[in-house]
């Protein structure tokens, strides 16, 4: 679940109104989050792959991983364009316990969003599944043990 709080500007600006921050680039401050712990994760995945010893094959893997690292990075790059487009800058991002957070300024106000843990891991493993080219449905028997593995690893 996340959770927005958004405060007053630190330099008043005579047409913005809080409501103005909208729920779209509310999204894009997510999909911000998502894309780069995904491309992390993507890039330490394919080092590991590389290093560890235990493929046959480990190109393969490492392309099949390269290939959804360099889509995690093209839409990285598009988020970010939008977010300038709107004014929009994320100036911290923080993880702890419960999950991660985004402070923002979004044309003079400053915000943060809050994504706790379990719908972080749940949105980021059907997103990389997706860049993967796997189908979208979790396994229900590996799904604990994988988000629990995904969340010592970030």
């Amino acid at each position: 679940m996340a959770t927005t709080k958004i405060t007053t500007p630190t330099t008043p600006h005579p047409h913005t109104r809080e409501e103005d921050i909208t729920k779209d680039e509310l999204s894009l401050v997510r999909s911000y989050l998502l894309l780069t712990f995904i491309h992390k994760v993507f890039e330490r995945d394919c080092r590991v792959i590389g290093k560890s010893g235990l493929f046959k094959t480990p190109q393969l893997y490492m392309e099949l991983v390269s290939t959804a690292t360099k889509k995690t990075s093209i839409m990285l790059q598009e988020v970010t364009r939008e977010l300038a487009s709107h004014n929009l800058k994320i100036t911290t991002v923080r993880q702890d316990q419960q999950g991660v957070e985004a402070q923002y300024s979004c044309r003079g106000y400053q915000g943060e969003s809050r994504i706790l843990w379990p719908s972080f891991r749940r949105e980021m493993m059907l997103r990389m599944r997706a860049y993967l080219g796997l189908a979208t449905e979790l396994s229900i028997v590996t799904r604990e043990e994988s988000l629990e593995q995904l969340a010592l690893s970030i």
